[in-house]
């Protein structure tokens, strides 16, 4: 299974995403996922923000060989399940092409959650940790509910 993770600039939410749900796969024993990141309105190749670096970094996850990239239709259509962290992101996302599995990824995860995951950038590092800690729950439910499906985006 292939999971695109979308964001703004590719800097913040979506690489603290990708690392850490590569993270949990791994844990949870499911290495035939693969996990990307890009965003709507990245400038190719940046690096990570200052603050998703570090608060990684304290959570174990190393971000050093992260740059942004800019979404396209290729990449859309090479991922399985297209997870966003927020609904212009999703629009952003099926205005370039029809593709059967984009989510917000709070709506995916768990319809009861907060469906937007709020963007830190520019803020201090307890936003970035919230926004961690955030994910991570999120990330949690999404590997939960992909191993019950047996891998299947769109079951339940």
């Amino acid at each position: 299974m292939r999971i695109l993770i979308l964001c703004s600039g590719n800097t913040c939410r979506s690489p603290m995403a990708e690392y850490l749900l590569r993270q949990k796969f791994t844990d949870a024993g499911l290495d035939d996922v693969v996990v990307t990141s890009a965003g709507t309105g990245a400038r190719e190749g940046s690096p990570p923000s200052e603050g998703a670096y570090l608060v990684s970094l304290e959570r174990g996850l190393d971000l050093t060989n992260h740059r942004s990239r800019l979404v396209s239709p290729e990449l859309l259509a090479a991922a399985d399940l297209v997870l966003c962290m927020s609904q212009h992101h999703v629009t952003h996302a099926q205005a370039m092409g029809t593709h059967p599995a984009i989510s917000l990824l709070g709506a995916f995860a768990d319809p009861d959650s907060p469906a937007e995951v709020s963007d830190p950038f520019g803020k201090d590092l307890e936003t970035y940790r919230n926004t961690l800690a955030q994910l991570d729950g999120l990330l949690t439910a999404v590997v939960r509910k992909l191993k019950v499906s047996g891998g299947s985006p769109g079951s339940d």
